[in-house]
């Protein structure tokens, strides 16, 4: 079945990087894009960045568009997550999402893994 195990979170202070990792099994990588998404508690969940299969074409938020890079290695079937220049307003716990694009051309997510927190603060 389709496995997404994300891994990389931690506590980090403002101004600092994380990276963060997603394992992908039960599925073939290499043909579908993915998604990171992050979610704070009592909020709705926030796209935070895409990458087509081929690793081209990656599409930010403008809250991280600058600071953070999303990047895949489909021989190791893993997507990855840099982020630089952390802020407090990043705090979230970080979800890897399987993508696609419905006939009214928005993204949908169809697998999520179980997530990985992310806290910056002081």
């Amino acid at each position: 079945q389709v496995q997404l195990v994300e891994s990389g979170g931690g506590m980090v202070q403002p101004g600092g990087s994380l990276r963060l990792s997603c394992a992908a099994s039960g599925f073939t990588f290499s043909s579908y894009s993915m998604s990171w998404v992050r979610q704070v508690p009592g909020k709705g969940p926030e796209w935070v960045s895409v990458i087509n299969n081929g690793g081209g074409r990656p599409y930010y938020a403008d809250s991280v568009k600058g600071r953070f890079t999303i990047s895949r290695d489909n021989a190791k079937n893993t997507l990855y997550l840099q982020m630089n220049s952390l802020k407090p307003e990043d705090t979230a716990l970080y979800y890897c999402a399987r993508s696609g694009v419905d006939l009214r051309g928005s993204y949908y997510f169809d697998y999520w893994g179980q997530g990985t927190q992310v806290t910056v603060s002081s």
